[in-house]
């Protein structure tokens, strides 16, 4: 995602621009593969967002 985002609002109004890359099962030394060929260059924010609570987790600048 462009744009860094704190808060479930935030996230929600720049859903759209997201790009969902898999699952999370667990809050703990996680890592989710890239895919090769994802456009990494038009992003600059990371988000963990819980699609089954519709709850915003965390975010982090990456760029």
């Amino acid at each position: 995602m462009t744009g860094f985002v704190e808060t479930n609002e935030a996230f929600q109004q720049a859903r759209s621009g997201a790009l969902p890359l898999g699952e999370i099962r667990t809050f703990e030394n996680f890592i989710v593969p890239v895919p090769p060929g994802t456009p990494l260059e038009d992003y600059d924010t990371v988000v963990v967002w819980c699609e089954a609570f519709s709850q915003f987790i965390t975010a982090a600048k990456y760029r």
